[in-house]
């Protein structure tokens, strides 16, 4: 059985989310009427809570840091949270509602959404416990997860502690969940300067820095102090770029099911994959892998079902950077 639970601890910090998703929706019926679907599912989703359970299913000691409400819904999601093996104990519980969406999805895995942003949108600083504090300062990595969409949270205050965790050897990574321009990177700011990798979709990087060119949008990101930007390009794979490389990684070849919490997915395995020590390009193989499993099945969680299968995928690519990966990954599986 795999273990990567060796490498130590990674604290996913940031937007928790429970989902409910169905699948295919071609049309909302009018009035009062109904249609019949195929699926229906609830996960635990959000670019925090979304990624530990990604981590989770490969092996990796995960650790939450966030907010729900005290409602049935923040019930769920620590239900959820607690099956896949991620430790929930740290969430917040705030009064009021849990964040939640509702997910029709398209038959070609586009995802409109109905979202209520719930904990997420009042969570603040002077609500992170001393607890939640010194699980960010003892881990091995920080996942900071939808920063943008926690507006009660002062950037400032996580940038100072995710500093010093990376001071204390951490590596920091970072994921934003909505798309923004440069007021929302000026916002992001005090966080991005601490962060060793930069993930967002190429939709949200060429807004942020308000450009068309992905290659001169990485260099805004490296310009605001990221030490690299690891971008996912849907179909295209993905990029990765710092100041000595620029690198493309080809997407998997699958039938695309729901596109929900792809980008989730590619954060847990490229995170994995600088945890063991491999290069960027290397760490992307594995990054893009899990997030093309994750669009073969409905919902966040879908597709991954852990380190072997991983391996598998890696294996089949005729590519030095992807066997690299595979190899790196088996030395944990045969363990």
């Amino acid at each position: 059985m795999s273990d990567l639970k060796g490498l130590g601890s990674v604290v996913c910090l940031g937007v928790h989310i429970l989902d409910i998703l169905g699948r295919p929706v071609t049309t909302i019926p009018p009035g009062q009427h109904s249609i019949l679907i195929d699926e229906i599912r609830a996960t635990a989703a959000g670019t925090a809570a979304g990624t530990s359970v990604d981590l989770a299913k490969m092996g990796i000691k995960v650790r939450n840091v966030g907010a729900i409400g005290d409602d049935i819904l923040g019930d769920f999601v620590v239900r959820l949270l607690d099956d896949a093996g991620v430790d929930a104990s740290l969430l917040l519980r705030l009064a009021g509602a849990t964040s939640a969406t509702i997910l029709p999805i398209r038959p070609n895995g586009e995802r409109p959404a109905l979202h209520v942003p719930g904990a997420n949108a009042i969570f603040n600083a002077t609500d992170l416990t001393n607890e939640q504090r010194d699980a960010v300062l003892s881990a091995s990595a920080i996942h900071v997860g939808g920063l943008d969409a926690m507006p009660a949270m002062d950037p400032e205050v996580i940038g100072q502690l995710v500093a010093t965790a990376r001071r204390n050897g951490a590596l920091v990574t970072m994921d934003v969940l909505r798309n923004g321009d440069r007021r929302s990177l000026d916002a992001l700011g005090p966080v991005l300067r601490h962060t060793d990798w930069f993930c967002p979709n190429e939709e949200q990087l060429l807004g942020l820095a308000e450009c068309t060119d992905v290659h001169e949008a990485a260099h805004v990101m490296l310009e605001a102090g990221a030490g690299g930007v690891a971008v996912t390009q849907g179909e295209q794979g993905c990029r990765v770029v710092t100041r000595a490389i620029d690198v493309s990684i080809p997407a998997m070849d699958i039938d695309v099911v729901d596109t929900t919490g792809c980008g989730d997915g590619f954060d847990a395995g490229f995170l994995v994959g600088l945890l063991c020590g491999l290069d960027p390009a290397s760490a992307a193989w594995i990054g893009t892998v899990c997030g093309g499993l994750v669009a073969t099945g409905l919902g966040s969680d879908a597709g991954i079902t852990g380190l072997q299968q991983v391996v598998t995928v890696l294996n089949a690519y005729n590519d030095d950077a992807a066997r690299a990966a595979a190899h790196r990954l088996k030395e944990f599986v045969d363990a």
